[in-house]
C-alpha cells in the first residue's frame, strides 16, 4: 500500500526546500505527497527576501479538509512562522492518531529567521508533546532549550538528552542532526525511551545543502508510515538524504546554496 503523507509547511519558489522539497522527498521514498501551506516565501538559493504567512484558521482548514476525505498515514510539519499557526496546527492534529514528524524550522540556510521568537515556546509546549519524532539541527535544539549551541558530540548528547525529556512527554523520539559540528563527519543522534544511537556519516564537501532538513524530515515521515519503527525510519531517511546530497552536483540550480537531488536514484 502506498502511504499518504501530509506536509504542513511553507513554500519555496526555488524548489529546494519547504513544500516543494517535501513532495519530492515523499515521492522518492515511495509515498503519495499532500500539502497544507502555512506561508509563502520570496527566496532563491541565495536567501529569503520576504515571507507572508497565511491565516491560522485557513492553515487548519486545509489540514482538516485532507483528513475529512483522505487516509493520512503520517504528517510532516515544517515552517509554521507564528505562535498562532503553531496552536492552530496542534489543535487540528491532536487526537488524529497518526505519526507526526516535527521539523522545528526556525532559521533558513542563509540565516533568515522563519519562526518568530515568541513562537518557540508555543512550539515546545503545543507540538513537541504530540510529535512522534522531532528533527532539530543544533541551532534549533539550542533555541528550543534556551541554551548555547552544541559545539561537540558531548554537548550534542547532553542537549539530545534534554530534548528527549521534552519529547517523552508525548512518548516521542528525537533525531538531533549534527551537521553544524566541525570535522570530517556529520553525526546524527537518535534518542527515545531507553535508546541512544549515533548515526554517523561522512561530511560531503558541497554547497548544495539547501533544504536538507526539509528533505530528511519528509523522508522520515514517509519511512515511518512504511515501517512504523522510528529508528529504522531515521536510518532510511538519513541514507536517502546523504544520497541526495551526493547527487546534487549534477544539478545546476542557482548561485548560492543549491538544492539536493531528490531523484538521484532515478538517474543511475
Amino acid at each position: 500500500m502506498i502511504p499518504n503523507i501530509l506536509s504542513i509547511a511553507g513554500s519555496d519558489p526555488s524548489g529546494g526546500a519547504g513544500i516543494q522539497a517535501d513532495l519530492k522527498a515523499i515521492s522518492a521514498n515511495g509515498g503519495y505527497g499532500m500539502a497544507a501551506l502555512t506561508g509563502l516565501t520570496v527566496q532563491n538559493t541565495q536567501g529569503v527576501r520576504a515571507a507572508q504567512l497565511l491565516a491560522p484558521d485557513f492553515v487548519a482548514a486545509q489540514v482538516a479538509a485532507v483528513f475529512d476525505d483522505i487516509r493520512v498515514d503520517a504528517v510532516k510539519i515544517g515552517m509554521l512562522g507564528s505562535a498562532a499557526i503553531v496552536h492552530a496546527v496542534a489543535e487540528v492534529l491532536t487526537g488524529r492518531g497518526v505519526p507526526v514528524v516535527l521539523d522545528p524550522v526556525m532559521v533558513a540556510k542563509g540565516g533568515d529567521r522563519l519562526l518568530a521568537e515568541d513562537a518557540v515556546a508555543a512550539l515546545r509546549a503545543a507540538l513537541v508533546p504530540i510529535a512522534t519524532v522531532i528533527t532539530p539541527n543544533l541551532p534549533e535544539a539550542a533555541d528550543l532549550l534556551g541554551i548555547p549551541e552544541a559545539a561537540t558530540e558531548d554537548d550534542m548528547l547532553r542537549q539530545g538528552e534534554a530534548l528527549a525529556a521534552l519529547a517523552a512527554l508525548g512518548a516521542g523520539a528525537v533525531l538531533l542532526k549534527g551537521g553544524h559540528l566541525s570535522g570530517a563527519d556529520s553525526p546524527d543522534l537518535f534518542l527515545s525511551s531507553g535508546t541512544r544511537v549515533w548515526l554517523p556519516a561522512p561530511r560531503v564537501a558541497t554547497a548544495n545543502t539547501h533544504g536538507t532538513g526539509c528533505t530528511l524530515s519528509a523522508a522520515l515521515a514517509t519511512q515511518l508510515a512504511l515501517c512504523r519503527d522510528p529508528l529504522q525510519a531515521a536510518r532510511e531517511a538519513k541514507a536517502y538524504t546523504l544520497g541526495a546530497i551526493r547527487g546534487a552536483g549534477r544539478l545546476t540550480v542557482g548561485r548560492g546554496h543549491g538544492p539536493t537531488d531528490h531523484f538521484f536514484a532515478m538517474r543511475g
